[in-house]
């Protein structure tokens, strides 16, 4: 059995919402055994990406430009995305399609905390966070040495990703979708 088989993801863990008005932001906050200039790498390579990510790029994030990101498992064309920000090792911002993603790295002693904000519909909430807990877990094998392969789209739900799901809806409350 590999280390893939083995996964299983922790309980429901590391995330938060903010309202401001009609518009909501997923907080997630993880801290990772290694330095930000590794985690930038993984951030922004498109190789590295396609190991953990939800999305495909068709370019280096590591500078502003237009970008097509591609979300795994999906059905519609590559989004017309945007690089608005990107301070290596510390910030990067992009518009995944509709989405506005903020990525913060802060040294933490000789690793990284990690703080990605994620604007997203209400009732995509839960799911987001299940999925970004995932994707997370899965960096930071990746960055370890000990990849798993990327789980994102319809293979999370081999993953436990209902049960975290379901978790993330209790915790954050009514309102989110199935």
């Amino acid at each position: 059995m590999s280390s893939r088989d083995d996964y299983r993801p922790g309980p429901a863990a590391g995330a938060s919402i903010r309202r401001n008005g009609e518009n909501w932001t997923l907080i997630v906050v993880r801290e990772l055994r290694h330095p930000p200039e590794k985690v930038w790498a993984a951030l922004t390579d498109p190789a590295q990406l396609r190991e953990w990510a939800p999305h495909d790029a068709d370019r280096n994030l590591a500078t502003v430009g237009p970008v097509m990101l591609a979300t795994v498992g999906a059905p519609q064309a590559p989004a017309h995305s945007q690089v608005t920000r990107a301070e290596a090792p510390r910030l990067l911002e992009y518009r995944w399609g509709d989405h506005e993603m903020r990525w913060q790295l802060e040294p933490l002693g000789n690793g990284t905390r990690l703080t990605l904000w994620h604007n997203i519909d209400r009732p995509y909430i839960a799911m987001g966070a299940a999925g970004w807990q995932i994707c997370l877990d899965v960096l930071e094998r990746l960055l370890a040495g000990d990849p798993l392969g990327r789980i994102a789209g319809g293979d999370a739900m081999r993953f436990e990703w209902p049960r975290l799901h379901a978790e993330y809806q209790q915790q954050f409350g009514s309102g989110t979708a199935p």
